[in-house]
């Protein structure tokens, strides 16, 4: 019996990169909001869903609200634990837990845009206490404080893709935001697939190498799959399916272990 693949080595992400490109993209998210509360066709645009079944644009900025609120609280814990029990991956095969109420209530004599830029200044002044924890219990285990950091730059990275979806809005999602989740998901699926048959190259951001098989080690290599960091976020995260992705030339991919159907989406 052939022996089992070794775990690609874990990433390690500065802490102060981490945190900029969170505060980047918070930034991002309350201009978005400005911007869509402002416009005359507000109401209709946040009665809109990004596909099926998904909450509408109000209800994403209420979640979006809330999950910040609440990662703010998290930080600031009175009996926050001194060490982590949980990786990052291990956290993200949990789904993502989201720390934001199902339902995030609305507070009627708030304006939507409010609401996102008093979390965000909670979430903001949570990051600069010096006396924030240094690791955070969630639902789905204790992590370190980065760790849980980059978990909430995806969310908060998810939540704007997922506005600009349902209301057509572009998002300039901060560059080293935009790196961050590319490389997190990258390694996301080298940890779930591991392996060396098949390299995955997110230009300008990430390469890695997943899927047991035979192992390529110089030359072109014979498994190949490419594509841009918006499109490798919405495979790695069900916001669009492999197939989809390959007939619209979103991805290309050569080889015949270059098929990555079964291993993704990553999480919901």
């Amino acid at each position: 019996m052939p022996p089992a693949p070794r775990r690609p080595r874990s990433r390690s992400y500065d802490p102060a990169k981490v945190r900029a490109a969170l505060t980047g993209e918070m930034a991002v998210v309350r201009g978005l909001v400005s911007a869509l509360c402002a416009t005359p066709e507000a109401a209709d645009l946040l009665a809109r869903r990004p596909r099926a079944g998904a909450p509408t644009a109000r209800e994403l900025i209420l979640r979006l609200a809330g999950d910040m609120e609440a990662a703010a609280g998290r930080l600031v814990a009175d009996s926050a634990p001194a060490k982590a029990d949980t990786g990052i991956h291990e956290y993200l095969a949990a789904g993502l837990p989201d720390d934001a109420p199902a339902e995030a209530p609305e507070i009627p004599e708030q304006p939507l845009h409010a609401r996102v830029d008093d979390a965000a200044a909670r979430l903001t002044a949570a990051l600069d206490d010096p006396h924030s924890a240094a690791a955070v219990t969630t639902p789905a285990g204790t992590l370190t404080v980065t760790d849980f950091l980059l978990a909430r730059l995806l969310t908060t990275v998810l939540h704007a893709e997922d506005l600009a979806a349902a209301t057509g809005a572009p998002v300039p999602h901060g560059r080293q935001a935009l790196a961050t989740v590319t490389r997190l998901l990258a390694d996301a699926l080298a940890a779930k697939a591991p392996g060396g048959s098949v390299e995955v190259r997110i230009p300008p951001f990430a390469v890695v190498q997943c899927v047991a098989g035979p192992k390529h080690t110089r030359g072109t290599p014979p498994n190949v799959v490419e594509t841009d960091p918006l499109t490798w976020l919405r495979l790695a995260t069900g916001r669009t399916d492999w197939a989809t992705a390959v007939d619209q030339a979103a991805v290309a991919a050569s080889g015949e272990r270059a098929d990555l159907s079964a291993q993704l989406p990553l999480l919901i």
